[in-house]
Order: structure tokens, then C-alpha cells, then sequence
């Protein structure tokens, strides 16, 4: 095993000195420790503008990449990774916060426990990161460990070592500062890929921090969210469906039980009522959109992540016959609110019905035509799913073995003696 140690450094010339000492010095001790047999190391210089590419560029055992402009945290590992030769690569901060020989036990943690990533977590006890960014930290864990039900505790480490023949599955990737979180979030979100964390010492950097607290903040905030979205969709859209119609369910409480009661609403409760129908209706349609976003899923990946118990269900419900049994179930409903209406409007030329009745089958009839159309889309994304697999497995046709040529028996002793005059020497 080979590993490729990536070092991106942005005006670190306060500190880029030391860590590639440190790191060249931890070598022997990641070799002996751990299954590594050789280490090279790439210092990449993301468009420094002080003298961190010449103080690089005087170790002669180290490779250097200098970039003339900033292109991003992400895109200097990136590119180290592509000019790397190692199995497995790795990289780490040029701000002197993590030891390098720590490598020799995230390569072993990789390798006892055949991993995809091997990630250093900076929060353990004899952590020195400041209380802000580790709130920060912990928030962003405990969001993406919710969202992929998977446990992690240090979302954006930056040590951590990852198998090379897996680059390709995690990529694209961000070019900015957002890289670690957008990897981390990668990893969890696939079943197909797995990560083990060890807890490692951080100390204190040197030099000034290129992180701003609330605007990478925000960018992390918003990779989880884009990366749960490209790959558990129906966390999101099922979470948030959940939430509408419990705050539906609560906000119409009351009038259901003024309903109950007296037999009416009161006109006051107007204005709840369209509310609890906003919400129904958007529940429903975050219920269509995350079963939509999960045969999308399907479609482009249909090997991958097996479904879960709530999305099996509602991709029972979100089908021909599902729709016709809740149009069936929905229409005593429907008649029981509108019928009398409809009749006395047939017979009198009067409607006498109670704003209320109307607002909710007309909540009912959008949420069942939504339901129709959803199971529309649905069963064309299902067909293609099923054809895309169907022609990712080889045909049983490719599969059997070429038959063997026939040959009469009475052929063979003819064949053998041509075979061995043809071989004789020529008399002279």
C-alpha cells in the first residue's frame, strides 16, 4: 500500500515549514504502524501571494503544485490527488493543527475495516478547537447523522484518508471550503460506502484562519442540504410533509371539535381553516414530490440504496391501484360534503351549504388528482428503472458458454494422421 499525503497551504508560510518536517518525519512511524509500505507527500499552493511556494520548494522530497491563482481548498486536494500515485490518499491542514502520524491509524482503521474514508475527528477531549466552531461541529453532525442514520461526530475534518478506487463514486466534489462536509455527506448518504472515525489531538493553529464562522457556516448548512437532496430525497420531502400535517392536524383541532359539537364551524375560523387546507395540500405534495424524487433516484441509480419501510409503503400507495382505492375510499367522503349541494343546485337552482363543506372537498378532490398525476410519473419512472437494470445484467444469452464444434467420430483417426504426417520431416 502506497499513500499519498496532500498538503493544501494558502498563504501558510507561518507554518508550512513545520508541517512538511513534521510530515517527513512521520514517514517511518506510519510505515512501521500501520499496512503502508512507501509515503510521498504534495504540497499544493493555492495561489499563495507570500512565500509559502518558496519555503515548499526547498524540501527536495517533497512534490509541489503552485497554482498562480486561488482556486479553492477542494480543487488544491483535488489536484493533488490527481497527480498522486498512492492507493490510498490522504491529506491534511497546513495549519499545523493534526499530527501527521496520526496517518498510520487512520490507514489501519482503513484497512482492518475494509472502509471507503478514514476521517480524524477533532472533537475528543484534548481538542483545543475554539467553543464556537465546535457548537458549529457538532450541529452539522447531529443534522447529518439524522438525515443518513448513519453516526458522525466531525463533519468537515480536515485529516482523513481515502481509498483511491473510490474517488470516482464520491466525485464532484466542491472546489471550496465546503470539500470535507460535501465528502462526509457523500459517504453517509450511499450505502455502498462506509466511514470509520477515530478521535485524534487538535491543537491550535498557527497563523490566521481562512474560516469565516457564518458564511462557510451557511455553505456547510447548505451542502448537507444539497447532498441529502441528491441522494435521500425522501428524507427531506417525508420530514417535511410529516411536519405540515401535524401542524395541519393541531391548527384544526378546534374546529373539528366545534364541527363535532354544534354540527357547524363558526365564521371566525375561516382563516384557520384555509390554513389547515394550505398545509394539507402542500403535505400532500411533499409526499408526491419525495415519492417522485425516489423512483428519480431509482431511474439513475437502480442498485443502489435499498428503500425504506415509509417510502415502500407510500410507493404501494402512489399506484393504479393504490390511486383507485383512496378515490373509492375518498367519494362517500366527497358526497357526504357536496352532495346535497349538487342536488338542490340540479333540482332548485339553489346551493345551500356551508362555506366549509366546499373548501374541504376541494382540498380532497386536488389532494386525489394530485395523487393521480403523481402516479402517472411514477409508473414511467418505474418502467425505465426497470429497463436501465434489465440492461445493466448481462443477457443469459451472453452468459452461456459457445458450444463446441461437432465432429464425427469416424473424422478423428483421419485428423490425427494428417496431424501426424504434417508433422513428420520431409525425406530427402
Amino acid at each position: 500500500m502506497k499513500l499519498t499525503i496532500v498538503i493544501p497551504a494558502l498563504n501558510e508560510e507561518q507554518a508550512i515549514g513545520s508541517i512538511i518536517e513534521r510530515t517527513l518525519a512521520a514517514r517511518e512511524v506510519i510505515k512501521a504502524d500501520s499496512p503502508v509500505e512507501a509515503v510521498e507527500i504534495i504540497v499544493v499552493s493555492d495561489g499563495s501571494t507570500d512565500r509559502t511556494a518558496e519555503i515548499a520548494a526547498s524540501y527536495d522530497e517533497i512534490g509541489l503544485i503552485v497554482f498562480e491563482k486561488n482556486r479553492g481548498y477542494g480543487a488544491a486536494i483535488k489536484r493533488g490527488f490527481e497527480v498522486g500515485t498512492g492507493d490510498v490518499v490522504g491529506f491534511l491542514d497546513a495549519d499545523g493543527t493534526c499530527e501527521p502520524t496520526f496517518f498510520a491509524t487512520l490507514c489501519r482503521e482503513l484497512d482492518e475495516n475494509n472502509a471507503s474514508v478514514s476521517i480524524g475527528s477533532r472533537l475528543g477531549s484534548d481538542s483545543e478547537m475554539p467553543r464556537v466552531r465546535r457548537l458549529g461541529n457538532r450541529i452539522y453532525a447531529f443534522i447529518l447523522s439524522a438525515l443518513s442514520n448513519k453516526v458522525v461526530t466531525d463533519t468537515a475534518s480536515g485529516m482523513r484518508v481515502i481509498r483511491r478506487d473510490v474517488l470516482q463514486q464520491l466525485y464532484p466534489l466542491p472546489d471550496g471550503l465546503h470539500f470535507t462536509p460535501a465528502m462526509s455527506a457523500r459517504v453517509l448518504m450511499d450505502d455502498e460506502l462506509t466511514i470509520v472515525e477515530k478521535p485524534m489531538r487538535y491543537t491550535e493553529r498557527v497563523g490566521e484562519s481562512k474560516l469565516h464562522v457564518i458564511k462557510d457556516g451557511l455553505r456547510f448548512f447548505r451542502t448537507i442540504f444539497e447532498m441529502t437532496l441528491m441522494w435521500r430525497p425522501a428524507k427531506l420531502f417525508f420530514a417535511s410533509a410529516a411536519m405540515c400535517l401535524c401542524v395541519m392536524t393541531l391548527l384544526a383541532a378546534g374546529p373539528v371539535e366545534s364541527w363535532l359539537r354544534m354540527g357547524r364551524f363558526n365564521n371566525d375560523m375561516i382563516y384557520r381553516l384555509l390554513f389547515c387546507s394550505l398545509l394539507g395540500s402542500l403535505g400532500v405534495s411533499l409526499i408526491s414530490m419525495g415519492v417522485l424524487a425516489v423512483n428519480l433516484h431509482r431511474m439513475v441509480n437502480p442498485s443502489r440504496n435499498a428503500p425504506t419501510f415509509i417510502a415502500t409503503m407510500l410507493d404501494k400507495l402512489y399506484s393504479a391501484k393504490g390511486a383507485i382505492v383512496v378515490t373509492l375510499l375518498a367519494m362517500p367522503g366527497l358526497l357526504w360534503l357536496v352532495g346535497e349541494g349538487i342536488w338542490t343546485r340540479i333540482t332548485l337552482g339553489v346551493v345551500e351549504l356551508h362555506w366549509s363543506r366546499v373548501v374541504l372537498a376541494g382540498v380532497a378532490v386536488f389532494a386525489i388528482a394530485q395523487l393521480s398525476l403523481s402516479v402517472l410519473l411514477a409508473n414511467i419512472m418505474r418502467y425505465h428503472a426497470k429497463r436501465g437494470l434489465a440492461q445493466s445484467q448481462p443477457s443469459p444469452l451472453q452468459t452461456k458458454s459457445a458450444p463446441k464444434p461437432f465432429v464425427h467420430a469416424t473424422a478423428v483417426p483421419h485428423m490425427l494422421t494428417a496431424a501426424k504426417e504434417k508433422a513428420q520431416p520431409a525425406e530427402i
